[in-house]
């Protein structure tokens, strides 16, 4: 376990549960997943989906959910409707994702009916921490917006941004490394100049709260001495909190190899609608569901305050 990390597990025991509309949960790993984060104290699972399928799962699982909410749907699309709609009421205070897909669960949050579209595009945030560097950090987005325009990476930014003040706090900036393969501008490569963008986008204000600075390649984001044997001067290069990286597949192939070959510890939510949205996968383990589950309670939490839009 990771002292980091554990400090975001500790956040939350003085919060109340987030009451959790677990979607379509028909298979026993989600069930399980809903368990340890309830026994956790950080969730209260309401399962929504088919009332006959839920029984099913949570007898392979062997759970008890009697004492657990049910809100029988017919199906998975019926599902992710019903979830925005509870959600949307305030009814539940998260969504967890279960055994359906995400872009099917995404779509019903999204959708203009839903109720919970704010002025942010919606996007996916991976808090990480590993060994060899000395601080959580945190990638966006690796798990929803495929290859976005500026407009969106303005928003993915603030969004990862307020992620950072609710779980660090306000005292110090985040420091925002927008990647590239090269640190320099190339008109040839719209990485380097969205980068470049969205540099000028913080100075005018368009995006607040943090130091931002790119285009950056991953070694000079991460790397101190990277950094200086490229002579950049920066506040941001070598020390970064926040790493954007210019699409979904960097950002995915980025997240897993400090996962699965790194060791590193990874807590993922969904950031811009009125509740945060749970992405659990079948890979993760019980600790990357719980701190997922911890980021939900946190984010939740201030919403609730006011603190985040």
């Amino acid at each position: 376990m990771s002292r980091q990390t554990d400090a975001i597990l500790d956040l939350c025991r003085t919060l109340p549960p987030a009451r959790t509309a677990i979607v379509h949960p028909v298979r026993a790993n989600v069930i399980e997943a809903a368990q340890e984060a309830a026994r956790g104290g950080l969730i209260v699972p309401v399962l929504v989906g088919p009332a006959a399928r839920i029984a099913e799962a949570a007898a392979a699982a062997e759970i008890d959910i009697a004492g657990w909410e049910v809100v029988d749907t017919e199906h998975s699309h019926a599902a992710a409707a019903r979830a925005a709609e509870l959600a949307a009421g305030r009814h539940v205070d998260a969504i967890m994702k279960g055994a359906l897909h995400t872009d099917e669960l995404l779509g019903a949050i999204v959708g203009a009916s839903s109720g919970l579209r704010t002025e942010r595009r919606i996007s996916h945030a991976y808090l990480m921490s590993i060994a060899t560097y000395p601080k959580p950090f945190v990638i966006t987005d690796a798990a929803v917006n495929i290859l976005p325009d500026l407009v969106a990476k303005a928003d993915i930014v603030q969004n990862a941004v307020d992620l950072w003040r609710v779980v660090f706090g306000e005292a110090v900036p985040p420091k925002v490394a927008v990647l590239a393969a090269v640190e320099t501008v190339n008109p040839k490569m719209q990485a380097t100049l969205d980068a470049a963008a969205l540099c000028k986008m913080a100075d005018r204000g368009q995006i607040t709260g943090c130091l931002i600075d790119g285009p950056l390649a991953l070694d000079n984001a991460i790397s101190r001495a990277a950094a200086r044997e490229k002579g950049i001067v920066s506040q941001v290069a070598g020390d970064a909190d926040i790493l954007v990286v210019p699409d979904i597949e960097a950002g995915n192939m980025l997240a897993k190899q400090l996962t699965f070959l790194g060791g590193a510890e990874a807590a993922g939510i969904v950031l811009g609608a009125r509740v945060p949205v749970i992405l659990t996968s079948r890979a993760d383990d019980e600790r990357a569901r719980l701190l997922s589950s911890a980021l939900a309670v946190l984010v939740a939490d201030a919403r609730a305050r006011g603190v985040i839009k």
